[in-house]
């Protein structure tokens, strides 16, 4: 990066343009209001830089998306050889793109199960709304027309559309918007620090993993199975706080789905593209969905685009039907972002990305996650590939949180950010999601960044 002199009235500026014009989102605009916003302004690799000039290490790839890394000389090449050939033109009325055409092959080759029929759309929220409404239009066509509620979980984030904020299980997401809507229910999360002390990492692991399914087989019941359409989980639940299934999780969760004909819809967005180790989250836990929706990961967000991708039962039922899908977006395939989206795969392909997580790297970064177990604050670390977790806690011994009115996650969120390093707070689970493309060195750096924020934050609760 280029150094960037320090210009506080610019600062200023753009700080008081945004308080005055930018209606943020999931923040306090009254707070906002205050014109305290950071100015990002370029970035390179793992880092930011900030318009006043300082240097940030980006633990979180951006939203979990930026797997490659920022400030791709290939990647904005290919976004300006694609604006130039083709701003933009839709791929409605019998028409399509060469790079949505090509885009959607290549997804095609690597999404699991045989999910080779490709539907696109612009983010992650997108693809799963779009995904409620093929689901509906799979059971009426199949003329199981009540079969129409949907199973989420607690915790879970799906995206901020009515339909996915209904999917989500995140209960501050609801009551703004009178949410969720009728046909939306949530059952229990596998999250084995709340919900199963003593189980997750224990003898009992395939116990808590029958556990946390059996809420689903007992939902499905209490609605009548004939009255269900689909279950939908990420293979690890990223913004509900890195919360990982114990073993045998998603095998359970598959036979109670087939038992019930219930269509699995699995949700990619985060644990797309080489986040757990493989190209899709479902290698990793070896799960065999009827549909699943991505995003971020697709493009390392050098543009905004997401997709759903449909397996061979869908598909062959949407097909047999012969009549026009009512559903799609004026930028569904834009040539210019399939164009970006497509360079990044290869990107990732090219440079062994898609696996790097699962490999030295990966098992360097659950390293240092595990040492600071030994931190007062710290009452569990844990990781898969490079996304990680961090719960913070008041009496380590017996795992009490900290009341809420304490902050105590966002006030090691803020130290962090003042120290020059980006881990996101969930309530008070840290979290972490790095780059793909991360060194070790940068991993030292960064764990050094998180012990002393975590450490700063003890300070200030003694």
């Amino acid at each position: 990066m280029n150094e960037i002199t320090r210009h506080d009235n610019l600062t200023r500026h753009w700080q008081d343009l945004d308080a005055r014009y930018h209606f943020h989102s999931f923040l306090n605009p009254t707070e906002m209001a205050r014109g305290n916003v950071h100015v990002i302004v370029e970035a390179e690799g793992v880092y930011l830089r900030d318009s006043e000039g300082k240097k940030i290490l980006d633990g979180m790839a951006g939203l979990w998306c930026v797997q490659v890394g920022y400030g791709r000389e290939d990647l904005a090449r290919t976004a300006y050889e694609a604006t130039k050939a083709l701003p933009y033109y839709n791929t409605l009325f019998v028409t399509t793109t060469p790079p949505a055409a090509e885009l959607a092959a290549k997804l095609a080759t690597l999404t699991p199960s045989g999910c080779d029929y490709i539907f696109f759309a612009n983010s992650g929220s997108e693809a799963n709304d779009s995904a409620v409404k093929f689901i509906r239009y799979f059971w009426n066509l199949e003329g199981a027309k009540q079969k129409k509620t949907i199973i989420s979980r607690q915790r879970a984030y799906h995206g901020v559309t009515m339909a996915a904020s209904s999917l989500s299980g995140l209960q501050p997401m609801h009551p703004q918007f009178d949410l969720p809507l009728d046909g939306f229910v949530h059952v229990t999360a596998p999250y084995g620090f709340e919900n199963g002390v003593g189980l997750k990492d224990g003898p009992d692991a395939e116990a808590f993993a029958h556990q946390a399914a059996a809420s689903l087989e007992e939902k499905i019941l209490e609605l009548g199975a004939d009255n269900v359409a689909a279950f939908i989980g990420e293979p690890v639940m990223g913004a509900g706080g890195v919360i990982i299934p114990p073993p045998g999780y998603w095998g359970e969760i598959q036979r109670i789905c087939k038992k019930y004909d219930v269509l699995l819809h699995v949700d990619e967005v985060i644990c797309g593209f080489g986040r757990t180790g493989n190209w899709f989250g479902c290698d990793t836990f070896d799960i065999q969905p009827d549909l699943i929706s991505m995003a971020k990961g697709l493009s390392s967000g050098y543009q905004p685009i997401s997709a759903v991708a449909l397996g061979k039962r869908m598909s062959e039922t949407f097909l047999k039907a012969d009549e026009e899908l009512v559903h799609g977006f004026t930028y569904s395939g834009h040539p210019v972002a399939a164009a970006v989206a497509l360079k990044n795969l290869e990107i990732i392909e090219s440079e062994g990305l898609a696996t790097r997580a699962g490999g030295d790297i990966g098992d360097y970064f659950a390293k240092h996650l595990e040492q600071l177990n030994d931190h007062p604050l710290v009452g569990e670390t844990r990781s898969v590939g490079l996304m990680g977790a961090i719960e913070l806690v008041e009496d380590k011994s017996t795992r009490k949180r900290f009341d809420e009115k304490k902050e105590a996650g966002k006030t090691c969120r803020n130290n962090c950010f003042a120290g020059g390093l980006i881990m996101r707070a969930v309530g008070d689970t840290m979290v972490l999601s790095p780059p793909l493309t991360i060194t070790q060195a940068e991993l030292d750096e960064l764990f050094a960044l998180a012990r002393a924020a975590l450490d700063k934050t003890a300070s200030q609760f003694r």
